[in-house]
């Protein structure tokens, strides 16, 4: 029980590190006008960074917010698939929509909810969905959140999700990566962005599931796989040699992929304080939460922790 327990910890999409990393990040590219008041909020922008994962049990639509599986529709530039919602639930059936995901019209409900929190300049909205809209942009940049073969279910890579964008990024982004990467911009079309974020992970999906598989033929499975320790306790975890090997083999992929996430979180909340106004922010950096906001972050961390145990990256995208 123990094991699984801290099997679920690495196993988060994008990994619970990487997804605070990006917030924490995503930070430091903004402009001055906007700096003051997210960096005064650094560590809610991160810690709540993973707040969309802990509603998964939660709340039923939330899974699909996460993921589209884009092959499900054909070949890019999936001509079946129309990019606006409207025509999309014409063409394709809203429930169907939801079956393979909606994330990059989700990014874009969440962009218009964090411009409305600006413009009425609700500070606990404002940052509430600050974090939770660069959760699911970063989601977007993930290969696996583009393919119906997330976790490799189909070709026997079980495991691989979470190898991909947890264990990598544990491993070798503090102590490797560059995240010096100049500054966010304003987005003239963001729905085009976002959309353009899911067709380059579903490009990169068949690489990541093809090098893995080449990777795995050439090791014995106890080089494969080790036991270290973490947080106290023993587990099994992909080899620091392999997890390395691979990350070669794709190039710098994680990498990349990680600091595009991070200019495009950076972009997005630029992108909403353009369309509110250019509000001034740095007027609320000193303004506190009520007792009643208090409570509805500190309700969700209990919830989370009751749920924790059930909190393995799932074979089916509905938990996804």
């Amino acid at each position: 029980m123990l094991v699984i327990l801290c099997l679920a910890e690495t196993g988060f999409c994008w990994g619970f590190f990487a997804h605070k990393r990006i917030n924490r990040y995503a930070v430091f590219l903004l402009p001055p006008e906007m700096l003051l008041f997210y960096k005064k909020n650094l560590l809610l922008i991160e810690e709540h960074a993973v707040d969309p994962d802990k509603r998964r049990y939660q709340i039923k639509e939330e899974g699909p917010r996460h993921y589209i599986d884009l092959d499900h529709y054909g070949r890019y530039p999936f001509p079946s698939l129309p990019r606006k919602w409207n025509d999309a639930v014409v063409a394709c059936n809203e429930d169907s929509l939801y079956k393979y995901g909606i994330v990059p019209w989700w990014t874009q409900v969440m962009l218009n909810r964090l411009t409305e929190a600006m413009q009425k300049k609700e500070v606990f909205k404002l940052l509430k969905l600050s974090a939770e809209l660069g959760h699911y942009v970063a989601d977007a940049h993930v290969p696996l959140h583009a393919s119906s073969n997330h976790n490799g279910q189909f070709t026997g890579q079980q495991g691989i999700h979470g190898f991909w964008e947890s264990r990598i990024p544990e491993l070798l982004a503090d102590e490797e990566w560059d995240f010096v990467l100049g500054k966010g911009n304003y987005l003239k079309d963001p729905g085009r962005y976002i959309w353009e974020c899911v067709f380059q992970s579903a490009a990169a999906a068949d690489t990541v599931l093809r090098t893995e598989r080449w990777l795995s033929l050439q090791f014995a499975t106890d080089k494969k796989y080790a036991f270290e320790e973490r947080n106290g306790i023993v587990v099994r975890q992909y080899a620091s040699s392999y997890t390395r090997h691979y990350d070669k083999l794709l190039k710098g992929m994680v990498e990349r992929r990680m600091q595009e996430s991070i200019k495009a979180v950076a972009s997005f909340w630029i992108t909403a304080w353009v369309q509110a106004g250019q509000p001034n922010l740095a007027a609320l950096a000193d303004l506190s939460f009520s007792a009643e906001e208090k409570a509805a972050f500190d309700l969700l961390q209990k919830e989370w922790n009751n749920d924790r145990l059930a909190y393995i990256c799932p074979d089916d995208h509905a938990q996804f």
